[in-house]
């Protein structure tokens, strides 16, 4: 992701890489990479960061402490981790999505209307297909979408993430989600609203890790000057 987004950057006007960080790198990159926030002796107005859940903890303490701005793009924190960063938020300006692609976030805008207008007609299931080296089951995507359905109708749904265990039919509530894990696929998405001989499916495919980064550099010359506070992809768009 680091090498995307140095790409993005390459053809967006008004964005430039001062300097990395990470813990690997090959010496290739046309700026200066260092393995630790701390260390970067160059002037940025944001942080991006697409890198690992044990990484967090650093990644807050220089927000907190310098106040910068950062758009987080990691997925797979823990709760708690979720409640550190919006307390963090109170005192710095924070961007966070589950998934940095525009496309995604129309998909998300899309399930919450549907949602409302099918309740209590239709069954909703989410699959979600990724590479067989990501970590974390199911995606934040597929919460996030999960989450956004939610906070939409007016029942409380029950998430089911496995059926094999136990024979019963679906819940009316119930939203399941399911993950799929094999070769390169980059990520797609995939909500199915199944009512009585009817299927409405609203899908979305990546092909390439470029449209995150696309997302991400747009979210930090948005995020460049901003106050305290949590953003969103819903804020970046509205504002577009």
């Amino acid at each position: 992701m680091g090498k995307a987004v140095a790409r993005v950057c390459e053809k967006t006007p008004g964005a430039e890489i001062a300097a990395g960080y990470d813990i690997h790198t090959d010496g290739s990159e046309k700026f200066p990479v260092y393995s630790d926030l701390s260390e970067v002796k160059e002037e940025f107005d944001v942080i991006i960061d697409f890198s690992h859940p044990s990484a967090f903890d650093s990644l807050i303490d220089h927000v907190e402490k310098t106040k910068t701005p950062a758009v987080i793009c990691t997925t797979g924190l823990s709760d708690g981790q979720r409640a550190r960063m919006n307390e963090a938020a109170k005192s710095a300006p924070i961007f966070f999505s589950a998934n940095m692609s525009i496309g995604i976030n129309l998909i998300i805008d899309l399930a919450v209307r549907a949602a409302k207008l099918l309740e209590n007609n239709f069954d909703i299931e989410i699959i979600e297909k990724h590479h067989n080296q990501k970590l974390d089951a199911p995606s934040g995507t597929a919460l996030a979408i999960a989450d956004a359905v939610s906070e939409a109708v007016s029942y409380e749904p029950e998430y089911t993430y496995d059926r094999h265990s136990v024979r019963r039919k679906r819940g009316k509530t119930e939203i399941g989600l399911h993950a799929v894990r094999g070769g390169t696929i980059v990520g797609e998405h995939d909500v199915i609203f199944a009512g009585t001989d009817e299927v409405i499916e609203l899908k979305h495919s990546a092909a390439s890790k470029e449209v995150f980064a696309v997302g991400a550099v747009k979210a930090a010359v948005f995020m460049k000057g901003k106050g305290a506070g949590m953003y969103s992809m819903k804020d970046l768009i509205e504002n577009s």
